[in-house]
């Protein structure tokens, strides 16, 4: 099993996802059901099953979100330090031959978000750039071909 990086806004998100569905989602399910019960023919109670399954699923992605937490390994970017390389955490600014700029934080499989310029430390993008410094060349293969990118900025924030 490999490590689960994480950044300390990505495992807060975990966490705090956790205690909405223990905390929140799921008493109210239970509640739901319990109601449910107590009106008889459970076979045909819509309320019934519907959270009998809604319990289900917040209980798996519970045991999930625990494991998730328990494998979590924290990376705070900023403690870091300024190695001058591309690691984990580390914002990346880089440019095309083109001119074209892309802003990407390495972050954890857990808090990937494309849009937000966040991508996992695991993807090809990811792969490509670490250990590299500024100036560097990194050849990224994407489905379409490879792409040539050059490391403009590294920090970590």
């Amino acid at each position: 099993m490999t490590k689960n990086y994480i950044t300390p806004r990505g495992i807060e998100k975990l966490k705090s996802e956790y205690a909405a569905l223990l905390h929140g989602e799921r008493p109210k399910v239970v509640e739901t059901v319990a109601w449910a019960a107590s009106n008889g023919d459970r076979s045909e109670n819509a309320d019934y099953l519907y959270g009998k399954k809604r319990l289900r699923e917040i209980d798996r992605r519970l045991r999930w979100l625990t494991q998730r937490i328990e494998d979590a390994e924290v990376v705070d970017p900023r403690s870091v330090g300024d190695t001058g390389r591309v690691v984990f955490g580390a914002t990346v600014t880089l440019s095309d031959e083109d001119g074209n700029e892309a802003v990407y934080q390495i972050v954890g499989e857990d808090e990937t978000d494309i849009k937000a310029g966040r991508i996992s430390w695991k993807s090809p993008v990811a792969r490509a750039l670490m250990g590299k410094k500024e100036g560097d060349e990194a050849l990224i293969r994407k489905p379409a071909g490879e792409e040539a990118v050059v490391i403009e900025k590294i920090e970590y924030k």
